[in-house]
């Protein structure tokens, strides 16, 4: 005679090992579904810088003591002035989010080999710069402080034509996916900086290489 208690015991744990089997499965693939879009959220976000484009229109800037600067495309510019040591970079955002520009660090020559500094040792801009995604827009900087060592650093680089690396740090306009480009600035026979990109870090996500 069959035991109608062990019977119904043994279809209700059937029905709870399948019903966990069930859910599980869908536990998990709801997670990949979540990771697949915060990842596709995060690239429409992402910014990542190059230079401009030879063909790209000339850019002014202007510096909060009035001194001005136009770089055609490609281009760059180290200029000493009376008071102060001026940078400029033209840039374009090869990424699709807006990129906000958070810092930079000046080196007195080309690097090749060295990874950047902790991201606290950077200078820090005294205005947000923003830079669209598929547009172009520039860095800019200066050394004010006659006193700091690295003033008379730079003024010598520039005066002498000398090429010199710059890391700027950047990131998304929420906030995070912050990258590190660095970029060398390098003279030409016509007086004017030509500016490329040697390579990329991430700071908030593993590194593609």
């Amino acid at each position: 005679m069959a035991d109608w208690v062990t019977i119904s015991a043994l279809a209700t744990a059937g029905g709870t090992l399948v019903l966990a089997i069930a859910t599980f499965s869908s536990v998990r693939s709801a997670n990949r579904a979540a990771r697949a879009a915060e990842r596709s959220l995060l690239a429409g976000l992402r910014p990542v810088f190059m230079p401009s484009r030879l063909q790209d229109p000339p850019q002014k800037v202007s510096f909060y003591d009035q001194h001005r600067v136009t770089i055609e495309g490609g281009r760059a510019a180290f200029e000493v002035g009376p008071e102060a040591v001026y940078l400029v970079i033209g840039l374009r955002n090869a990424g699709a989010g807006i990129a906000v520009l958070h810092g930079w660090y000046f080196y007195p020559e080309r690097l090749s080999g060295v990874s950047p500094p902790d991201s606290k040792n950077f200078r820090q801009l005294t205005r947000d710069i923003y830079v669209p995604a598929g547009d172009t827009g520039f860095w800019q900087g200066a050394f004010r402080d006659p006193a700091e060592p690295i003033f008379a650093t730079a003024r010598e680089a520039a005066t002498s034509a000398k090429s010199v690396t710059i890391d700027l740090l950047y990131g998304d306009h929420e906030g995070g996916q912050r990258m590190i480009s660095r970029f060398g600035l390098s003279p030409t026979p016509n007086g004017s900086w030509l500016a490329v990109v040697a390579r990329h870090w991430n700071l908030d996500r593993p590194n593609p290489r």
